[in-house]
């Protein structure tokens, strides 16, 4: 089926086409040369502006920390009812199914709505792996990935303490990826998820593990190379030491230079940028952490976003999580530890623009978002539901956008805050072309998804049509058109249809004899066949499968 797009204004920064007034056409699903054939179908957009589909590379949307913390937070599902399946064509999902915390179904509404089309959760377990799966192939009109947590199972800790071959270690990752039909590494906490079972409640970076005798240090350039070796497009994604802790900037600093050049991502930065000046001993180090990140082109960072109101935490941080219980609102929270292969705390949390330490929370953001000068190198997100729900997201991009309304926020904020933050000196407003990069053109970059994120021939047909406002939060919270494979999946901001999508892994070469040791480990100790455990193909998606990314092994 041929469909054009005729009379927008193509915003496309992977190909530094910013606004251009052009047509795009699509052939079964993707973008090719315009033509002067016959359209099956034309849309005319006078002058709108039009997008590659959204892509989050960071949003808790799958697995049993998500689904714990449906169970504990029911007040979200009634305020936010679950909407009806479709019937018809028609509008027929609305924003029900919870907000902090919404079900499969409606994840994938309310991400469509805003014109996004992929979504990766960041934090998947081994254990919780092919129940994620189950879950993301629920989830409508988005394609989905999951990032793999190691660095706090027992399988890896003791290879690093027994001082095994890199090229052991990086056979085992190599095999877990495959096993789990994942897309990335993400490291959550290094050791200190573990170190929690033996009774500590902190872990420094160079701190040794009170069980293994392995530092967080150890743990992150062991991993970091091994996702180098192997070749995996996106860097170790990493959930730092002392999240949340007042002088976790120190961490964060010794974290960049402990790459030594190579690629890291730092997730949630705005969670590892406190500093203890002034007499409340919590201040903004965003500044000092942002040049630091401008400094090295080796590190990309997303930032988690603070956005006032009620939201929950759902961490596999358990050791963080505990340190926070106190603080639920409402007064209830689970720990839980997963098949001892690693923790997760969910904790409610309601942020409070009157709260010196929430409202600097949410200037730090800010701050980060403004200061960190390259925007191929920062992402969009709130961590949701950390920081706040993903639905927020169009008010996030007015406040990045517009001085005027960003300083109006921030007048009304705790006093004590507006007098520690550099906020309101701040004169940099993104541009159109810098939101299509955070939220587009670098994400896929990232990734590795050479066919997202922009809009030349060859282009997975996932395309956003927002008609241009002048209130940012206005214009990308209801996206005119978007299309999921060139299927018309929203029109006027409600969507209209359900397409199917697919979930993205990677996959690389690793040496097998890498097997025989897993074999009796799973025997041994974990209860479950190793051969079990794995996921096969056509357990994704329906039994439709993966979409796969092979890896190709890069420097040592």
């Amino acid at each position: 089926m041929r469909i054009r797009l005729r009379g927008g204004r193509v915003l496309d920064p992977a190909n530094g086409e910013n606004a251009v007034a052009r047509d795009v056409e699509f052939l079964d699903g993707r973008v090719v040369a315009a033509t002067r054939e016959k359209a099956d179908a034309e849309y005319d957009l006078g002058g709108a502006i039009v997008m590659a589909g959204g892509i989050d590379l960071h949003s808790h949307i799958a697995g049993g920390k998500m689904n714990l913390a449906r169970l504990l937070m029911q007040e979200d599902r009634r305020a936010y009812p679950e909407p009806a399946l479709p019937q018809f064509s028609g509008s027929f999902c609305g924003c029900g199914g919870g907000r902090a915390v919404p079900t499969a179904h409606a994840t994938g509404c309310r991400y469509a709505e805003l014109g996004y089309t992929t979504v990766f959760e960041p934090a998947m377990l081994g254990s919780n792996a092919r129940s994620a799966h189950l879950e993301m192939a629920d989830i409508p009109n988005l394609d989905t990935g999951a990032y793999l947590v190691l660095g706090n199972d027992d399988f890896i800790l003791r290879l690093i303490a027994a001082g095994a071959p890199q090229e052991e270690i990086n056979a085992y990752v190599g095999w877990m990826l495959k096993a789990t039909q994942a897309f990335a590494i993400k490291i959550v906490n290094p050791g200190g998820i573990n170190a929690f079972k033996f009774n500590a409640r902190s872990l420094n970076l160079d701190e040794a593990n009170p069980h293994y005798p392995v530092t967080p240090r150890n743990v992150l350039t062991t991993l970091i190379r091994a996702v180098t070796e192997l070749g995996v497009p996106h860097p170790i994604h990493l959930h730092g030491c002392n999240l949340g802790v007042p002088g976790n900037d120190e961490t964060t600093l010794a974290t960049i230079a402990a790459t030594e050049g190579r690629r890291l991502h730092l997730t949630h930065l705005q969670f590892h940028s406190y500093g203890t000046e002034g007499d409340r001993r919590f201040s903004s180090s965003a500044a000092r952490i942002a040049a630091m990140v401008n400094a090295n082109p080796n590190i990309s960072v997303d930032v988690g976003q603070v956005m006032f109101g009620q939201t929950v935490t759902a961490s596999a941080d358990y050791m963080a999580q505990y340190r926070n219980r106190g603080f639920a609102s409402p007064k209830k929270s689970i720990g839980m530890d997963i098949e001892l292969d690693a923790g997760c705390g969910v904790v409610p949390f309601e942020y409070r623009d009157k709260n010196f330490v929430n409202a600097l929370q949410w200037a730090i953001g800010l701050e980060l978002f403004l200061l960190v000068e390259d925007p191929w190198r920062i992402f969009l997100t709130t961590d949701h539901p950390n920081g706040g729900p993903f639905t927020t997201y169009p008010h996030l991009i007015r406040l990045l956008m517009d001085r005027d309304f960003r300083n109006a926020q921030l007048a009304t904020l705790n006093k004590a805050a507006q007098a520690h933050t550099l906020l309101a000196q701040i004169t940099r407003e993104y541009s159109l072309e810098e939101i299509a990069i955070l939220t587009r053109a670098a994400p896929a970059r990232i990734l590795g998804l050479t066919d997202k994120g922009h809009l030349a021939p060859g282009a997975v047909a996932d395309i956003a049509v927002h008609d241009e406002d002048a209130d940012r939060e206005a214009m990308f919270s209801r996206a005119r058109l978007v299309f999921k494979d060139g299927r018309l999946i929203v029109r006027d901001g409600e969507v209209v249809d359900l397409a199917p999508g697919t979930t993205h892994v990677v996959r690389t070469d690793f040496d097998s004899a890498i097997e025989g040791k897993l074999d009796a480990w799973f025997d041994q100790t974990v209860g479950l066949k190793a051969k079990h455990f794995a996921i096969a193909d056509g357990e994704l998606r329906g039994g439709r499968g993966p979409s796969v990314l092979n890896c190709v092994g890069g420097a040592s």
